[in-house]
C-alpha cells in the first residue's frame, strides 16, 4: 500500500523550483505573534500558466513532543491565465506566495507542502526555537 509520505518530494529550494520556501525567524518569543512567509520559486521561478502551475500550499506546525501537527493555513491559487478566450489569455495571474502570522508556546517544526499540477507534491521544513 502506498502512503502519502512516499509521494512527497524534497529538494533544496535553491536548485529546485517546486520546493516551498519558509521564511521566518529561527527563534521566536513564546506566545508572541510572528510572521511566516511561504513561497514557491524563490531562486528559480516556477511557471504560472494554465498548463503548468502551483495549485495550492499548506503550512503546518508540529510542536516538539506532540503526536500531530497543526494546520496553520491552506492557500489556493486559482488564477493561472485561463479565460473565456482560452489558455494563457487572462490579465489575472495568482502569485504562489502567502504570509501567515502565528504564535507558539513550544519549539517545533514548520512544514510547508505544495502541489504542482504536473510534478506533484513537494515539501520543506524549518525548525523554530524559542528565545
Amino acid at each position: 500500500m502506498k502512503k502519502i509520505g512516499d509521494l512527497v518530494q524534497e529538494a533544496d529550494w535553491k536548485a529546485e523550483k517546486h520546493v516551498p520556501v519558509i521564511e521566518c525567524a529561527d527563534a521566536v518569543k513564546a506566545d508572541e505573534p510572528f510572521e511566516v512567509k511561504v513561497s514557491i520559486g524563490k531562486e528559480i521561478a516556477h511557471p504560472n500558466t494554465t498548463e503548468h502551475h502551483i495549485g495550492w500550499m499548506s503550512l503546518f506546525f508540529h510542536p516538539d513532543g506532540e503526536k500531530f501537527p497543526y494546520q496553520i493555513g491552506r492557500y489556493e491559487f486559482s488564477a493561472h491565465g485561463a479565460s473565456v478566450q482560452g489558455p494563457n489569455t487572462s490579465s489575472v495571474y495568482t502569485h504562489h506566495a502567502a504570509t501567515a502570522w502565528m504564535k507558539i508556546g513550544k519549539p517545533g517544526t514548520l512544514v510547508a507542502v505544495s502541489m504542482c499540477n504536473i510534478h506533484g507534491l513537494w515539501q520543506s521544513s524549518k525548525e523554530i526555537k524559542l528565545k
